[in-house]
This record gives structure tokens, sequence and C-alpha cells, in this order.
């Protein structure tokens, strides 16, 4: 029987934006499974390199790729890339992000297909360029990093929130496209990590609206994201928030 340990040995998984923050704590939980990594980051490439020496100090094969998801190049080669480096792939983690303020009154056209390139299109074209290579796995997972603000959109972050709810619609159509060959979910942080310029103030407002009274952490996400891939046999296209309730209180 196969051990929690190295549940996922011999597989190998990219994580999109893996270079730090929630991506490097998914990483860093999926090598602790036993899979082998490929580390996706656009400039983050001292961190990347720093996460690559963890996991191969703890055993486990890593390698980078840099590649700008904004460039439609970037999609297949990167795909590509994994497959030629590591040998195979197996979960494909579509986690890069970016989390910029805009109202409806500042709507601005480059901002709103950004964040669709980024959360929308560029998982969907990486799903169509590892498919083949999952479906082959026998044993493939697709992975989306979503948001609790696919469910209520904020107003202040418009077209994050909107595009996160395109990720969630898109999980949906990938589960039945893809089975019975791939399972596809969705994970939705609420707090994950705040970002860097919220006080204090802004922490403490947020976090008390938290049924469970805390911000969860990167590795909330990660061990959640681990359980889709080791256990989660019979799961498929699902939305699962992992939010300590917030969710179901806003």
């Amino acid at each position: 029987m196969t051990s929690k340990a190295n549940a996922l040995s011999g597989q190998v998984a990219l994580i999109t934006g893996s270079a730090k923050r929630v991506g490097r704590a998914i990483a860093l939980e999926l090598a602790d499974a036993g899979c082998d990594i490929a580390i996706h980051c656009q400039r983050s490439i001292d961190d990347a390199r720093d996460l690559k020496s963890t996991i191969e100090a703890n055993g486990q094969r890593a390698t980078i790729l840099q590649a700008d998801l904004l460039d439609p190049k970037s999609w297949p080669a990167l795909i590509d890339s994994c497959v030629s480096e590591l040998g195979g792939l197996d979960i494909l983690v579509n986690n890069a992000s970016i989390f910029e303020p805009e109202r409806l009154a500042e709507f601005d056209l480059d901002h709103w297909e950004r964040n669709y390139r980024i959360h929308v299109t560029a998982p969907a074209a990486l799903a169509h360029h590892a498919a083949s290579h999952l479906a082959r796995s026998q044993r493939g997972k697709i992975i989306n990093i979503a948001d609790i603000a696919a469910l209520t959109p904020w107003p202040s972050h418009l077209p994050y929130s909107i595009s996160k709810a395109g990720l969630a619609s898109l999980t949906k159509a990938l589960a039945v496209e893809l089975a019975p060959d791939v399972q596809v979910n969705a994970v939705a942080p609420g707090i994950a990590i705040f970002p860097d310029h919220y006080d204090d103030a802004t922490k403490d407002r947020i976090t008390s609206k938290v049924p469970l009274k805390r911000a969860g952490t990167p590795t909330d996400i990660a061990s959640t994201v681990r359980f889709l891939c080791t256990d989660a046999h019979y799961i498929t296209g699902q939305f699962l928030p992992v939010d300590g309730g917030r969710s179901v209180s806003m």
C-alpha cells in the first residue's frame, strides 16, 4: 500500500506561479507527497531557485520554467518543457494570479483583458496542451486556484472577481470534457495570505467576518490541493472554498 508520504511517487506536477506565496506552499506539499515539481515563474527567479534547492534537498526532482503567461506562445512551450525535462505530466495546478484593484467607474480594457488572460485563457490553454499527457498518466489531475470572490464579486476588484468566476465555470466544463481520464477541481481561498499593503486594522476587520476567527494560510490551501491529488478519487467538477466559513457568512 502506498503511504501518505509517497502517495504521489513517480508523478510530475506543474504549478504556475509557484516561486512564492501560495504556489510555493503547494509545490512543497506535493513534493512532500513524492511528486517531482516543475516550478513556473515569470520574474521571481531567485525565489524559484531557492524553492528548487529545497525540493531537491528533500529528495525530489525539480526544474524551473520561466514564462510570461500573457504570451500565448508560452502555453504550449510550458507543457512541452515540463514533459521534456521531467518525463511526463500528471498534475497541473493553475495557480498564477494577479490581484489589482479596479471598480467599474475605473474601467480599463487592458486591465480586464489581462485578468482574463491570466485567470481564464491561460488555464484553458494549458489544459488543452496538457490533456493528452494527463490522460496518458491514468491519474491526471487539474486543480484551479480560484477565489471565493467568484461567488460574491468584490466591487473594489471587479475584473479579478469576474475572471475568477470564469475560472470556476471553466473548472466545471473541463471536468465534463476530460472525464473520465482527468479529474478537474477548483480550490477557492478566502484569506490565504494577506497582500503586503494591508495594515493591521484592515486585517482585523476582514478576519472578524470569518466564522473560524482566523486568517487562512498557504498551507491550508496546499493541503487541500494535496487531498484532491491523493485521496479524492471520486470528486470532479467541484468548487471547494477553503475560507474558514467566510463564503457562507458574506
